[in-house]
């Protein structure tokens, strides 16, 4: 009985007060869990995007807003007997006030990627059935500048609700501005140098680049505010920040209309009656090529007498830009050039000497005459 008595006596009740707010607070955040989990597989058979992308940014940031908003009643319990300076009324508002703030920039933040990656998962869907192109490197950028936008409106909220003045820190990043910047200037000049690769678009995520200036060759892997990766074709990773771009030339070859045969034939000079059909022949197979593209600069000419043949040169353009489909292509054409010249009973030059005029006395049984 005395110990029933000491138990709900003042001095233990705030224990009891305490222990039960706790556990309502784990309770609650149980079936916020558990009703949370039942309403996203529902909105999951919906065809609304928004709608189970929104709770599923919102799910986490919930729950710890749930154990915060409980914790701060615990402890505010707590300090009404225990009389601490940590627990007063006026941090746990200042705790409750920065905790709805950073949970609501936090489901921003995860509403923003998770929408992304969802929008950039039906591109990819989308260009693999029906071949649409798509600029993914435009949503990856509005993305990072909302997510950006979110945090510098987040921290303005926090600042004040902190006491720190916004006009008195604007005044010390103008007299501090200066040293920043030439602190940081490389760091800025990959971030407008960034901006610039997103304004310009001179290349996208997926898009083969090369430049002559530099050794860089590659596929773009992915597009930063800082710097540029890409995979090179040894499958290694070239990390290049984004101020390299602004100073040297770059190809994009992923975004050619065409790729070019730009061969050089050579025949004998016995078969010079011949050369003139096998020409037409030739010119008359790339016009009726399915993968030749006829619209395209088409060529088949005799072009120079060789010191060993008479060579016809073959200009002309595929349909497909596709590296391996364009060596098949090639490879075929090749090959009919082969047939056809074969077909005239020609054949290909080789680089020979003929000697005339040898004197057979030069050479007497191994023995060379002087």
């Amino acid at each position: 009985m005395e110990m029933l008595s000491e138990l709900n006596s003042g001095q233990w009740r705030w224990g009891w007060q305490v222990l039960l707010v706790v556990m309502v607070t784990l309770i609650g955040n149980f079936i916020l869990t558990r009703l949370m989990k039942r309403l996203q597989k529902r909105l999951e058979r919906t065809a609304n995007l928004w709608d189970d992308t929104l709770l599923a940014a919102a799910k986490t940031p919930a729950n710890i807003m749930v154990l915060v908003l409980g914790l701060s009643i615990a402890a505010n319990i707590g300090n009404a007997y225990i009389e601490t300076e940590l627990f007063t009324e006026a941090n746990l508002n200042l705790i409750r006030r920065l905790a709805v703030i950073g949970m609501v920039a936090v489901s921003l933040v995860r509403f923003i990627s998770i929408v992304e990656q969802r929008l950039i998962s039906n591109f990819e869907l989308a260009r693999v059935q029906w071949g649409e192109n798509v600029d993914v490197t435009t949503l990856t950028a509005i993305a990072k500048l909302l997510r950006l936008s979110v945090a510098i409106s987040a921290l303005l909220v926090i600042l004040p609700t902190l006491g720190i003045e916004i006009t008195a820190l604007l005044a010390f990043g103008g007299v501090g501005g200066i040293a920043v910047g030439f602190a940081a200037k490389d760091l800025l000049a990959n971030f407008f140098g960034g901006l610039t690769i997103y304004l310009d678009r001179p290349f996208a995520i997926g898009d083969w680049i090369r430049s002559p200036d530099r050794e860089i060759e590659g596929t773009v892997e992915k597009i930063g505010w800082r710097l540029t990766v890409v995979r090179t074709f040894d499958k290694r990773p070239l990390y290049i920040p984004n101020s390299v771009f602004a100073s040297i030339a770059l190809e994009n070859p992923s975004r050619m209309l065409n790729r070019r045969i730009h061969e050089n034939i050579g025949v004998r000079y016995q078969d010079a009656d011949k050369l003139q059909a096998i020409i037409e022949d030739v010119r008359k197979m790339l016009e009726n090529h399915p993968d030749i593209d006829s619209t395209q600069t088409l060529m088949v000419n005799f072009n120079k007498f060789a010191a060993s043949s008479l060579e016809f040169f073959v200009y002309t353009f595929t349909k497909t830009t596709v590296w391996v489909e364009y060596h098949k292509v090639k490879q075929d054409v090749l090959m009919k050039i082969v047939e056809i010249v074969l077909a005239h009973d020609a054949e290909f030059a080789f680089p020979t000497t003929t000697i005339d005029g040898l004197d057979p006395n030069l050479f007497r049984s191994g023995e060379q005459t002087t």
